[in-house]
């Protein structure tokens, strides 16, 4: 499978580029967005290393990265990222997913259109098994995750809940 472009209503899901790193460093300035995930934001020159890393692949041959950067096609402007980490195994694919969405554009409605659009995409791919980890208390995640079709599990991980898509 080759990772492509994924159009939406308002969004271009927009495979990911080193080239991206600057705006997206901007995107991703806030100290608020890392809360639940951890760490700090970076600077240009330290995403642009990641997105090298990223855009060059796993090193492990049983999975595949594939990142995509969020452009608000109406204000020509990238907001956030969608990834999925897809795993090969004996009964086909999983897709570990995940989203972001800088906090100028939050409470828009971004990371539901685009964690749709990434699911209905993953879909059309043949990857049935797609799941995200959540923190409980992550409530726009949670929102997200819901309406994109995922629904909460029993299982946790370090502290988050995992949320599948259940069987179609």
């Amino acid at each position: 499978m080759e990772i492509k472009a994924v159009e939406t209503d308002r969004l271009s899901l927009v495979p990911l580029a080193v080239e991206h790193a600057d705006e997206m460093a901007e995107v991703l300035s806030d100290p608020a967005l890392h809360v639940f995930i951890g760490g700090a934001p970076h600077s240009p020159q330290a995403l642009r290393a990641r997105y090298e890393r990223l855009v060059a692949g796993s090193p492990d041959p049983a999975r595949t990265w594939w990142n995509w950067v969020i452009r608000l096609r109406e204000e020509q402007c990238l907001t956030g990222t969608v990834q999925a980490t897809i795993t090969t195994a004996g009964r086909g694919c999983t897709a570990e997913v995940a989203w972001v969405v800088g906090t100028p554009w939050q409470r828009r409605g971004i990371a539901t259109e685009a964690a749709r659009g990434l699911v209905g995409w993953l879909r059309e791919q043949g990857v049935r098994a797609i799941r995200a980890h959540i923190h409980p208390d992550h409530h726009a995640s949670v929102a997200v995750a819901a309406a994109a079709g995922l629904a909460p599990t029993d299982h946790r991980h370090e502290g988050e809940v995992r949320w599948e898509l259940p069987p179609a």
